[in-house]
């Protein structure tokens, strides 16, 4: 049975790709920090025979090695690994703490660099992998005040093309997904914080993407579909931008 590996997946568009791989009867591992939110989505989805939530804290490095160990131990291979998880600490590169960076590099780069030393093993022996990285129309220079993630993005690209260019003879592909700004629970607890609420948020999207909305959580899920399955068998080192027209 075809397995997926989510660096994240308990929320937004990482609990979309979750549902939609359930779906098509995949096998899925997912991970967070909740585990009665993991256990929820599970029991929801009538999946203990076919999902697998593992704890995982992404500023601790120390635990990527269980999730993928349990992971195997669990169904015996990975076929696939989405990078969907990351943070977007607000903050220029005049306001930064150096505790924001560490935490920012932490999340969105070292944790995928050091799961994917297990993961790219594994596909190596198998000689076969499929690995699709999130990123955000910030990988050019972003905005003033995402100065850290941005560059967390931009280096996620980086490792995409470097994956691509590398692996492949073992037959392994490696393609990056450009979301834009999408309507989160994570993007609406953000703008909370700062003051705007979801009408406002709408509206001030509305006048920004050249396509006048912010996408649906699900709308990025076709294109990750598509690049874990054998229909893409040839496609590596790519970019697709799913942004309403949108960079910054």
């Amino acid at each position: 049975m075809y397995t997926v590996m989510i660096l994240g997946g308990a929320k937004g568009v990482g609990l979309e790709i979750l549902k939609s791989c359930h779906k098509k009867g995949y096998q899925v591992a997912f991970c967070g920090r909740n585990s009665e939110q993991g256990q929820k989505i599970i029991d929801e989805l009538n999946g203990s025979d076919s999902l697998y939530f593992h704890t995982l804290d992404l500023t601790n490095m120390n635990g990527l090695e269980s999730y993928y160990k349990e992971t195997i131990k669990r169904f015996n291979k990975i076929d696939a690994l989405i990078v969907y998880a990351g943070i977007s600490p607000i903050a220029s590169i005049l306001d930064s703490t150096e505790e924001q960076f560490d935490s920012v590099f932490n999340v969105n780069l070292k944790a995928p660099y050091f799961l994917l030393k297990h993961v790219l093993r594994h596909m190596k022996e198998n000689q076969s992998g499929s690995i699709v990285f999130f990123g955000s129309p910030h990988m050019d220079y972003g905005h003033e005040d995402r100065a850290a993630y941005a560059l967390t993005k931009s280096s996620l690209y980086t490792l995409s093309n470097h994956i691509a260019h590398h692996y492949a003879k073992f037959k392994i592909r490696s393609n990056y997904v450009v979301m834009g700004w999408t309507n989160t629970e994570g993007e609406l607890e953000l703008r909370t914080k700062e003051g705007t609420d979801e009408a406002q948020l709408m509206d001030m999207a509305s006048k920004i993407i050249p396509m006048g909305r912010m996408l649906d959580p699900t709308e990025p899920v076709a294109a990750v579909m598509h690049l874990i399955s054998s229909d893409s068998a040839m496609t590596t080192g790519s970019i697709i931008r799913i942004t309403g027209g949108h960079f910054i």
